[in-house]
C-alpha cells in the first residue's frame, strides 16, 4: 500500500505542472488623442498696461498708447482661433471707459482699440478675433487714445479693464 499511494501522489504532482509551461500571447490598443489649445507664457495676473505718461494739467492734445509693459504672451496651436472681450473697466459710465483720479471724482474718458490705427473700436464685452502670424508668440492688440480738455485737477489717473481669452 505504501507503493501505491506514493505512485498516486507523484502523479498528482506532475498533472499540476504542465500548465505552468503553457504561454500566451495577446494585443492591447494604444492611443492619444492630441485637441488644439493655447499656452499663457508669462502667468495671467496682469496682461501688461495702458500708460499715457505725464502730461500737464493744461494739455489739450490727443494721447495714444499700445498694451506694454511685462505683457503675457500666448502660444496656440496652428490654426486656433483665439478671441478676446474687455469689460467697461472699474469707472466706466453709460458705456464710455473712463480713468479716475485716485482720491477724487473726475474722470478722463478713454477708448480702445484693436489696431494700431485707432480705427477698429474695442466695445466693452465686444468679442474679437485676435489675428497672429506666428502661433509661439501671440500679444493682444490693444491701444488706447484719450482727449486731454486742458482743466483737469492734477493726480493719477487709473482705471482696471478685464480682458477674457477664448479660444
Amino acid at each position: 500500500m505504501r507503493n501505491g499511494l506514493g505512485g498516486c501522489l507523484i502523479g498528482a504532482g506532475m498533472l499540476l505542472v504542465a500548465p505552468l509551461d503553457a504561454a500566451t500571447t495577446s494585443t492591447f490598443q494604444v492611443s492619444a488623442q492630441i485637441v488644439a489649445g493655447c499656452l499663457v507664457v508669462g502667468g495671467v495676473t496682469s496682461y501688461g498696461a495702458l500708460n499715457y505718461g505725464t502730461q500737464s494739467a493744461l494739455s489739450t492734445g490727443i494721447l495714444s498708447t499700445s498694451l506694454g509693459g511685462t505683457t503675457v504672451t500666448f502660444q496656440c496651436t496652428p490654426g486656433v482661433a483665439l478671441s478676446m472681450s474687455l469689460d467697461g473697466g472699474q469707472n466706466s459710465a453709460s458705456g464710455t471707459r473712463n480713468l479716475k483720479r485716485g482720491g477724487g471724482t473726475q474722470v478722463l474718458a478713454y477708448q480702445l482699440y484693436q489696431d494700431a490705427a485707432y480705427s477698429q473700436v474695442l466695445g466693452i464685452g465686444q468679442s474679437v478675433t485676435v489675428s497672429y502670424t506666428d502661433a509661439t508668440a501671440i500679444k493682444l492688440p490693444v491701444y488706447g487714445r484719450t482727449q486731454l480738455p486742458g482743466n483737469l485737477p492734477a493726480g493719477t489717473y487709473t482705471d482696471v479693464v478685464q480682458v477674457t481669452v477664448t479660444w
